[in-house]
């Protein structure tokens, strides 16, 4: 496999990017902080919407992945629970106040759960499940960088968010102490129901912090 950084980054050689700024969520934020780390004097700056960095973001979701990560065959039904549609609209819907219920639409977790059903694509699922294990070894390289190069961070996170918790947004503060942190009334996709305030507040730190 060719380690995704290497080849992000010849994607940005090749349009002509030379300084970025990263926006980071979920399984992205692992690619994102490997990019930072490898050439952090191009990166203006990182947002984070979950995307995870530390220990403690970590919540119960994790264990049965976790559990899976050491024994695959044991582990494996309880697994595909998470690749069914009930659990694909969980994770629109889960944490989200009700005041904001009306701002989510099914057609996300219906198009999610209709790509997942294709043929094939719940075992390469299955995969990148089993393949998060090798991120957490990146984790002290990360924290290294943060504390190293001391980019610009934007936390901007869904305080309800069950699969990687508010404590991983705290946790930024520990290596970056001036890094801006936002916990949202909101879930996992916070931007499903909080994008005008999480956009706003992009312009706003963009503006300050990127010249």
């Amino acid at each position: 496999m060719i380690p995704a950084p290497r080849v992000t980054l010849g994607l940005l050689d090749a349009l002509g990017v030379g300084r970025f700024a990263l926006y980071i969520q979920d399984y992205g934020a692992p690619i994102g902080l490997r990019i930072a780390g490898r050439e952090p004097e191009r990166v203006t700056a990182i947002i984070s919407q979950s995307g995870n960095a530390y220990l403690e973001g970590f919540t119960p979701f994790w264990e049965v992945l976790f559990a899976h990560a050491k024994d695959r065959a044991a582990n494996e039904a309880e697994v595909r629970t998470l690749l069914e549609a009930e659990a694909t609209r969980w994770q629109y819907t889960h944490g989200v106040p009700a005041d904001r219920l009306d701002r989510l639409t099914p057609d996300t977790w219906t198009l999610d759960q209709a790509y997942l059903d294709r043929p094939g694509n719940k075992e390469i699922q299955l995969q990148l499940f089993w393949d998060y294990q090798f991120n957490l070894d990146g984790y002290p390289g990360f924290q290294e960088y943060f504390r190293t190069h001391r980019p610009p961070v934007l936390v901007a996170w869904g305080e309800n968010d069950e699969i990687f918790g508010a404590d991983g947004a705290r946790a930024y503060a520990r290596d970056l102490p001036d890094a801006e942190i936002h916990l949202l009334d909101a879930g996992h996709f916070a931007l499903e129901t909080h994008g005008a305030e999480i956009a706003a507040l992009i312009r706003d730190f963009l503006g300050r912090k990127v010249s």
